[in-house]
């Protein structure tokens, strides 16, 4: 399989599509916020425009993997794990932390990206998907992740749009 170079985010969609040399190759069910789209720190909303993959995170940790402030807890996600700690907001897998790539749209001040920690994440399996319900990050199921994960380089460019992803690039992937 070949690296990934384009990974648009459709929050109309609510899909990943992956991309390399223009074409598609995998898309995937996502869930982005439940505030809808936004750049500003504290709005829980996820931001639009051009992005990069800054860093990755997780490789080689078991699946469901649970994460606190990008490091490992040591902990592997459960139902009972989940009924005990009800209210935490589950970051899963692997981490992809994005990179604003658009000064004063989703880069610097108040606005940035790297520093709103807005990553693409699994996610438990009973958390739905397809709709928003994230605080800002983009989810993914944990299997989805896991193959997502491999393919996709550092600095990898990220777009998230709020439109529908463009009619030639919902083909079936080859």
């Amino acid at each position: 399989m070949r690296d990934l170079d384009l990974l648009h985010i459709s929050l109309a969609d609510q899909c990943l599509y992956g991309f390399s040399g223009g074409q598609l190759q995998l898309r995937l069910p996502v869930s982005t916020a439940l505030r809808g789209a936004g750049e500003v720190q504290g709005s829980f909303c996820t931001p639009r425009g051009l992005h990069r993959v800054e860093q990755k995170i997780g490789d080689q940790l078991p699946l469901g993997a649970v994460f606190k402030a990008r490091q490992w807890t040591g902990e592997i996600w459960s139902q009972e794990l989940h009924e005990q700690y009800p209210e935490r907001d589950w970051i899963l897998t692997r981490i992809l932390w994005l990179s604003g790539c658009e000064p004063q749209r989703n880069q610097g001040g108040e606005v940035d990206t790297l520093q709103r920690y807005i990553y693409l994440h699994g996610t438990p399996d009973c958390e739905p998907m397809g709709v928003p319900r994230s605080h800002g990050c983009v989810r993914l199921r944990n299997a989805d992740m896991l193959r997502l994960f491999p393919r996709v380089p550092l600095h990898c460019s990220v777009q998230i749009a709020e439109a529908a992803c463009p009619q030639w690039a919902t083909a079936e992937p080859t």
